[in-house]
Order: structure tokens, then sequence, then C-alpha cells
């Protein structure tokens, strides 16, 4: 049966969704840290919890080259005609794996094949592990290409954090301002700009959907809640207020690469055949 046990450890209660291997809800004690939806079947709200691969956030117009070869995606962001947020967030996910060791920790394992298909021609065996114990929730991702050609790749969570007070800190000197097709813009310090969040200061009415980089500290936390990884993995994180996009929480989502990576190239991983590539990150309670 495909079906993810909860997982309860350390004080923290997790369930994940073979849909998307989404995190769809993390509890520590009788607090909610990320916001919570019902697994019915339905489209994910806001692609709340899912791993986006194999890539993060957009692919501008849904058409990339790689290797001298120009490819199409399908345009699943059709009020701006971009390819968003992957190819794995909302397919069903294989559970392969699952172990609980009473109160010390638990995780599962789950599995998906990304297939060849038009615009991405390309195979990947995927595997995330969701693993609980008293530090936190951590979600690895492994990848490795078990085709004939390189593939393009790259990786992050979704998750909608639910913070007890206004409060932000991200250690990144640099912001990637969007346009307002949101796609990279201009790579700016945060210096003298309202996306200073070096040291830990309210959000406010501060309008946040863009990538940070130049990170001092592989975490970000809002109101009680991180998220923690390392930066020589995950050199980016995508910072975007709920309310400015009618959701609510904040969601802060590590990244292998900026927006749009597909077509700038900047830290796009390129997986040669056989080559595997593995990214961690992990919320917890401050």
């Amino acid at each position: 049966m495909n079906v993810c046990p909860p997982l309860e450890a350390g004080g923290y209660t997790a369930e994940v969704s073979p849909r998307g291997a989404a995190l769809r809800l993390l509890r520590h004690g009788s607090r909610d840290l990320v916001t919570t939806w019902e697994d019915s079947g339905g489209p994910i709200p806001y692609y709340a919890g899912a791993i986006l691969a194999p890539w993060p956030n957009r692919v501008g117009g849904a058409r990339y080259t790689f290797g001298g070869v120009p490819y199409e995606l399908e345009v699943t962001e059709p009020e701006r005609g971009h390819a968003l947020h992957g190819l794995v967030s909302a397919a069903e996910w294989r559970v392969v794996e699952h172990l609980a060791v009473e109160d010390d920790h638990a995780f599962v394992r789950l599995a998906h094949t990304v297939a060849p298909a038009p615009g991405y021609p390309f195979t990947l065996e995927l595997q995330v592990k969701h693993h609980l114990d008293a530090s936190g929730l951590t979600t690895t991702v492994t990848a490795r290409n078990t085709g004939q050609e390189a593939a393009p790749y790259g990786v992050g969570p979704h998750p909608w954090l639910l913070p007890d007070a206004d409060e932000l800190e991200i250690p990144a000197s640099q912001v990637l301002l969007a346009d307002a097709a949101m796609l990279p813009a201009e790579l700016v310090d945060v210096a003298g700009t309202p996306y200073d969040f070096r040291k830990p200061r309210a959000v406010g009415r501060t309008a946040i959907d863009h990538a940070f980089t130049g990170l001092s500290a592989g975490e970000a936390s809002a109101g009680g809640v991180r998220v923690s990884w390392d930066p020589a993995v995950l050199p980016w994180v995508q910072v975007c207020v709920g309310e400015q996009v009618g959701y609510h929480g904040l969601a802060i989502e590590p990244m292998t690469c900026p927006p749009d990576a597909f077509n700038s190239g900047t830290d796009l991983v390129v997986l040669q055949p056989g080559d595997e590539h593995a990214a961690s990150w992990t919320i917890s309670v401050v």
C-alpha cells in the first residue's frame, strides 16, 4: 500500500504525502511549523511542502537550450508563460522504506523516476528521505542520472513556514531582484535595500518574492522556525511572503540554483550519465 505512516520522534510529528513526496504536516508539541493541507487527491495548495525537481522556481518562457539543443517544456504557469517548479510535485512517488525507533528517530523513503519526455528527454532516478529526530525534520533528495546523456538539474523544497512572530533573518549579502514576469532582473547587494535581513527584523509590509545568495551561513529563520542547509550545495534561497500571493505563511526555499538557471546556467548542476547529486535541509524550532 502506497501510504506514508506518520513520523514521530523527539517531540516532533510529521506527515508526508506520496504525492510530490510533499511534507504536509510538521508539528513540534502542539505547534504547527508549516502550513497543513488535506491529502484528498487534489492539487497541492501553493506547492506547500513539495519537492521541486529537476528544477526549482521557473524556466522562463518554458524554453531553454542545453548542449546546443533547444527544448520546449509544458507551460505550467499560464499567467506568465513559464514552466514552474519542475516535473515531480504532482507525481505519485513510491514509498520504498519506513522505519521508526521508539521516540528516538523515524524516517520514510520515497522514490520516483523522471522518464524522458518532450522538453526534458533525460532519465533520473530520484529518492527522497524524510528523517525525523530531536533536531527536526531533515529531508535529503538524491538524484542519479541513469540515462545516456548529460542532464541539467536543480532541486529545492517549498515549505510554507508558520512563524509565531513577524521576524525574519536571512544571512545573505545579495538578492536577485525579479522583474514583473518573476524572472531574474538584477543581482544587488542587500545593504541599503528593504531586503537586508542579515540581522533579524520585522518583515512588516515588505513585499518579498526574490532569491537570496552570498550566504554567510546556511540557514534562515522566521518567527521561531528555522530552515538550515549546506550553502555549498544549496547556495540560493527563495523567500516569499504568502499574503502577497494569496496564501498564508512564509516560504523559505533553499535551492541549488537561482530562478531560470536552465537559461542562465548560473549554478546549474549538470549530471553526467551515472552521476549522483544529494541535497539536504532541516526544518526545526529555533
